[in-house]
């Protein structure tokens, strides 16, 4: 039976604005095997499947300098430290795109990429979702917020408009809602 490994040395070697990168040496407790992985931790995330009162889903499209492309997701964000993950989804929700919602509920956690990261996404449904302000940004964000009926989404990831894993692993989540 595959078991946890056995962590022999965890070095810090740098801390940046969103995370820190480690490099730690594991053993198996099942084999003899042992090596050197880099491991990276985050901030827990909270992703957010909004709907409106009537009946559409919220999207932000922002420019994501990883792929260097501007992408079409749901609102979310980073849980602050020692925030409480539904806080953090309300506080995001609102944030980008001024809504807040009538109606809450946990949809599910899922891993962004265990094999070398360590924070968990939360994904929330937010139902009733009414516009109270204006978007309220973070300095070096920009985004526009669109609202899509909920019978679109599958054509917009089949026609690769929606890429981002973690938004596609909220639809999963929120299947029996959404489709």
């Amino acid at each position: 039976m595959i078991r946890k490994w056995r962590t022999l040395k965890d070095d810090l070697v740098l801390r940046g604005k969103i995370f820190r990168y480690r490099s730690v040496s594991r053993s198996s407790t099942t084999q003899e095997m042992s090596g050197d992985f880099d491991v990276l931790d985050f901030l827990p995330w909270v992703n957010i499947v909004a709907i409106t009162e009537d009946d559409q889903v919220l999207f932000v499209r922002q420019y994501r300098q990883g792929v260097d492309e501007v992408t079409l997701e749901i609102p979310g964000g980073a849980v602050d430290p020692g925030e409480d993950p539904l806080v953090a989804a309300k506080r995001e929700l609102k944030e980008e795109t001024g809504h807040e919602a009538r109606e809450w509920q946990k949809l599910g956690v899922v891993d962004p990429n265990p094999a070398f990261q360590t924070n968990h996404c939360h994904v929330y449904l937010a139902k009733g979702c009414i516009k109270v302000c204006e978007p309220s940004l973070d300095p070096l964000e920009e985004l526009e917020v669109e609202t899509h009926a909920r019978t679109k989404i599958a054509s917009l990831v089949s026609e690769g408009e929606i890429k981002h894993s973690l938004v596609l692993s909220s639809f999963l989540l929120a299947r029996e809602i959404l489709f």
